[in-house]
């Protein structure tokens, strides 16, 4: 995979300055995506494993991948606001990063607290792909959420310590009728919460996801 060197930035959220990375491939970009990380207050930051691990799939696929720190985190200004000011951390770089791609497709992803986050932004600002690695269903309210609208990968380890997998399963499927693109669930057959030994699972079916002919809408 060609990319081109990371381009650190510091963007303008509503608590304050946003830390950025993005990567990109070498060709001109066929999307932009964000991608969000772990929870702030148990050492999530844009450098977890598996967030980078999402990221460096979706660029291998072909997209402008932005990573960033939640406010409080790194050199983003603000503190942790339990999900609400993250969430409008989402919306404001993905105005952003509308306005820097303009005709480019919006893929959103997100991993843990960080897929909570996409899925609660993903109602407003209409992604043209999701991909959720460990929604923390049972430990975060997802009441609120809506089907979402887009192809939706959602990636589950079965012996994930900290998200119970078989509520994950009943969470997806109660979804299904509701929208209007089948959720895409890949059970990770052993996969603990961080994926240790696993990350080239997590890569292969991010990649699989994206590059499947069927799962392609108005790109």
């Amino acid at each position: 995979m060609s990319t081109v060197s990371p381009e650190r930035l510091l963007l303008p959220g509503s608590a304050g300055q946003i830390e950025v990375l993005i990567e990109s491939p070498a060709a001109p970009p066929r999307a932009v995506a964000l991608c969000c990380h772990p929870h702030p207050l148990f050492g999530g930051t844009m450098t977890n494993k598996v967030i980078h691990t999402v990221a460096r799939a979706f660029v291998a696929s072909g997209a402008a991948a932005i990573r960033f720190n939640f406010r409080g985190v790194g050199a983003s200004q603000g503190v942790h606001d339990g999900g609400a000011g993250e969430t409008d951390d989402v919306i404001s770089l993905i105005e952003w990063a509308r306005g820097r791609w303009p005709s480019l497709p919006l893929w959103l992803g997100g991993f843990s607290f960080g897929a909570w986050v996409a899925l609660r932004a993903q109602s407003i600002v209409h992604p043209d792909r999701l991909v959720t690695v460990a929604p923390p269903v049972g430990r975060w309210d997802f009441s609120s959420i809506e089907p979402p609208q887009c192809p939706w990968l959602v990636i589950q380890g079965t012996k994930d310590e900290l998200v119970d997998a078989a509520a994950v399963e009943r969470w997806v499927g109660s979804l299904e009728s509701r929208s209007p693109s089948r959720p895409t669930l890949c059970l990770l057959p052993e996969a603990d919460h961080f994926f240790h030994a696993r990350l080239h699972d997590v890569r292969d079916a991010v990649t699989k996801f994206i590059d499947e002919p069927s799962q392609a809408r108005s790109e």
